[in-house]
């Protein structure tokens, strides 16, 4: 019977790692993974600026240290639950009990919905915050790590949106 419950029907299975890695959520936890790294990345490397004042350092994103600091525990979060989520997957088709199957299906799909509403007020947050920044030699010299953390926050939402639809079918 292949339609048992969570895949139960296949508990058991050796991994294959060829079509593991060819499956479209691991290729999309994979992305989001990606995405993960350039949202904390440039902000992490690039987000803070020196002040006109001395050395000390402000938030890019309209002086605001909560709007870097946002962003970069959305992108180290998303970057540890993508890293986990790809051990379970790898580990799914050895859980043999339906009952521990559904838990991980439901802890993914329930974690991936989160995170892409966290993703939608981050894209929100910074994107409002960036507007309000006014030019300066900072916002010239971070401009380019604001909008690639801005770009993709954007596109971690869609990322973390089809990770959870695809958990649904």
């Amino acid at each position: 019977m292949e339609g048992a419950s969570f895949g139960a029907g296949r508990a058991g299975a050796a991994l294959d790692p060829v079509s593991f890695a060819r499956r479209p959520q691991t290729l999309l936890r994979v992305a989001s993974w990606v995405f993960s790294i350039a949202v904390f990345g440039p902000i992490v490397n690039e987000g803070y600026v020196n002040t006109d004042n001395g050395p000390e350092l402000r938030c890019v994103f309209n002086g605001n240290a909560g709007a870097c600091r946002f962003g970069i525990v959305l992108g180290l979060g998303a970057f540890l639950a993508c890293a986990a989520f790809l051990l379970l997957d790898m580990r799914f088709q050895q859980i043999s009990s339906v009952r521990d199957r559904r838990r991980a299906v439901l802890l993914d799909l329930g974690f991936s919905g989160l995170w892409s509403f966290l993703w939608f007020v981050g894209f929100c947050f910074l994107t409002n915050q960036w507007q309000r920044t006014a030019p300066g030699p900072g916002t010239l010299q971070a401009g380019d790590a604001a909008r690639a953390a801005i770009a993709f926050s954007f596109f971690s939402i869609l990322s973390w949106t089809d990770a959870s639809l695809w958990n649904c079918s």
